[in-house]
């Protein structure tokens, strides 16, 4: 008998035969081993080398692990009728007795090898629990009445997603039957009380966590245009990020000497001792006010904001003429797109269900991503509208899809479009490496070289076509983003600095021997990295180990001094607390009509007391879901295997604003003061 068509092949496409080399049709990697390799893939299962596909839509992950959770048919023996009525009942009988749940063996793959059941940590979902009639109308009422909540108050789909929603339900229904929920008052009073205790406690984790590795201060600022500007406090380390407060500083955005009071108070507030660095936009204010607070402490760093700086060498470049011309044109085709539900739907169709647009991002990162989006997808776009299923629909004679149509089949546009994308590839893995709150500032000095130098390879060296785009960087870079923290931050990363390619400037030099001497904070310190150094250049002792060779690019750069560089122990700390640091502050989304809520409505004291304790556990309980969502080890970035086409941290779902301060009113008149 034939064997039938592995329903994978509906979702990848074989490259190479010979090498059973396969291609996933949403992320477009490719994999050796066939399609039983990219089932992992396509299901979200870590396997050895396989990296899980961020692309496939859910119901295609869902049903390739049910395919890999169901066991294989084993060719068995002819039985009679009654044995099969018999087995029937004994199988029932046994996921019964084992609470309704199948043990998972193994599953079916290609050629019939078993999928380890360390896959599966918890029951599938392709084998619920056994629900009897009775029990199924429980739970549907249950689900109706959870709907009925969410619809009469307006809550958020959204929150379904949230990793407190299961847990709740759970705790409730450990309780059982007669559980009684938590009224208003004990909502607004005790339990907020509570919360916000345990937000404390986390709080002074990560304080023990700030002696090892320093923290960073994350400045970021907002102004509706007018009258009104909030700062938000927020600081941050490997294990996590914690919001402090908001301010407002109306009227005061161009007051140096008040921006750095503020700046100084809140140094103080996490403790001198644990900073290393403020990080803040790039304002005439904010960069003064850095300036003085690092005169009057010299064991800390002002930066301006990676992200920020990033963003904007693309932007510059994005007002180049030919560049400006071809992001446009690229607009042009995903607004046609994207404007029709029927046209959507089939480009979807086309691209395996790719996306086009990422419309959470700054618009200049956006426009460069849709038009690497389409360059990507070139043949497929070509394909779909020369398609007969197109070319037979009422949007074929449109204007606006002849307009587009047109440009996708525009020798000039391609040209440029390529162009466009190769030299802007470079500045868009830099800035995917520093969105965020992870240690990244090992790698923004080299990120700036290496995309200058893959620039110029582009162009072979032609330097009419490479100045003008490195004009560009060297401006923003050497203006705002450079400084002696990045310098020394390269130079200890181990996996640049022993790289046999890397060659140190003496720019480089002198950024780490200024950051040491601002580490260093006594005579001692200063001796000690003195002697110490050398042990670091020529990698002496545990430093040239082959595990410390190995560890070079398979370790975060902090976990690499950490486990090697305990024989230097002074310059250990300082390389530790340098490398663990980000380099980003607007990767956060808070919701900013929710601080506006703080500072712009007048309140009395209480209430005021009261809706900053709120304030204060909805955001932090914000950033803890966005600290466990994501994988909290600290990884090497590996430039040329870095994939932006994944999620950005920037591409979190905002904070849900909060709106509704009625909870406020009639606070008991013991509590009431006033304003």
């Amino acid at each position: 008998m034939v064997r039938g068509r592995d329903a994978c092949w509906e979702h990848c496409a074989l490259v190479d035969a010979t090498r059973q080399k396969v291609r996933c049709n949403y992320c477009q990697r490719e994999f050796s081993g066939g399609v039983y390799r990219m089932k992992f893939h396509l299901a979200q299962i870590k396997n050895k080398d396989i990296v899980p596909c961020t692309e496939v839509p859910t119901d295609v992950r869902d049903h390739i692990q049910n395919i890999l959770s169901t066991p294989k048919k084993q060719k068995t023996p002819k039985k009679s009728k009654v044995d099969r009525a018999a087995a029937a009942n004994g199988e029932q009988n046994s996921s019964s007795a084992s609470g309704g749940f199948r043990t998972n063996h193994g599953s079916s793959g290609q050629n019939g090898s078993a999928c380890p059941s360390l896959l599966y940590p918890h029951p599938s979902p392709s084998a619920p629990p056994i629900v009897d009639d009775s029990e199924k109308r429980k739970h549907d009422i249950a689900d109706k009445k959870i709907a009925v909540f969410f619809f009469h108050n307006s809550i958020p789909f959204s929150a379904a997603k949230s990793m407190y929603y299961q847990e709740m339900v759970d705790a409730i229904a450990e309780c059982g039957v007669g559980y009684k929920a938590p009224s208003y008052e004990k909502l607004r009073g005790t339990l907020l009380e509570k919360v916000k205790g345990d937000v404390h406690n986390c709080y002074k984790k990560y304080r023990d966590e700030w002696k090892e590795t320093g923290c960073t201060i994350l400045c970021d600022s907002w102004s509706d245009g007018r009258t009104n500007s909030l700062v938000v406090f927020s600081v941050t380390c490997p294990k996590g990020t914690l919001f402090l407060k908001s301010v407002d500083v109306s009227g005061h955005e161009d007051d140096t000497t008040y921006l750095f009071e503020l700046l100084e108070s809140v140094v103080i507030e996490v403790g001198v001792e644990h900073v290393v660095q403020v990080i803040t936009d790039t304002t005439a204010s904010y960069v003064y006010a850095g300036r003085l607070l690092m005169a009057k402490y010299s064991s800390l760093f002002w930066s301006p904001c990676a992200s920020y700086c990033i963003d904007k060498i693309l932007e510059d470049i994005g007002r180049q003429d030919w560049v400006g011309t071809v992001l446009e044109e690229a607009n042009t085709i995903t607004r046609y797109i994207y404007s029709h539900a029927w046209t959507l739907n089939m480009m979807r169709k086309f691209t395996g269900g790719m996306e086009l647009i990422r419309p959470r991002m700054t618009r200049f990162v956006t426009n460069f991503l849709s038009l690497r989006s389409i360059v990507i997808q070139e043949d497929n776009l070509k394909h779909m509208f020369s398609h007969t299923e197109w070319l037979s629909s009422i949007y074929n004679r449109r204007p606006d899809a002849q307009a587009t149509k047109s440009l996708l089949y525009l020798e000039r546009f391609w040209k440029y479009a390529h162009e466009a994308v190769s030299v802007s590839e470079p500045l868009v893995k830099l800035l995917r490496i520093v969105d965020g709150d992870m240690p990244a500032m090992g790698y923004v000095y080299e990120g700036v070289d290496r995309a200058k130098a893959e620039i110029k390879a582009y162009y072979k060296g032609n330097e009419e076509k490479y100045t003008p785009i490195w004009d560009i960087i060297d401006r923003r870079w050497n203006m705002q983003l450079h400084s002696s923290l990045h310098a020394a931050a390269a130079f200890l990363n181990p996996s640049i600095f022993y790289n046999p390619n890397f060659k140190i400037d003496l720019r480089m030099r002198n950024g780490f021997q200024e950051a040491m001497l601002r580490m260093a904070t006594t005579d001692k310190d200063k001796m000690e990295i003195t002697k110490e150094h050398p042990v670091y250049i020529n990698a002496q002792g545990a430093l040239g180990t082959d595990f410390a060779v190995l560890g070079r690019t398979l370790n975060a750069p902090g976990d690499w001094w950490t486990g090697y560089g305990y024989e230097i122990p002074t310059l250990q700390k300082a390389a530790i607390r340098i490398l663990s640091q980000p380099c980003s502050s607007h990767w956060c989304r808070f919701n900013w009509s929710t601080f506006e809520s703080i500072h712009i409505k007048k309140r009395n004291r209480v209430e005021l007391e009261k809706f900053n304790d709120l304030v204060f556990v909805h955001c932090n309980l914000w950033l803890q879901t966005i600290c466990q969502s994501r994988d909290a080890k600290c990884k090497p970035v590996i430039f040329d295997e870095l994939d932006v086409s994944s999620e950005w941290p920037t591409e979190t779902e905002s904070s849900i604003p909060l709106l509704d301060d009625s909870w406020l009113d009639n606070l008991p008149l013991e509590s009431k003061g006033s304003p």
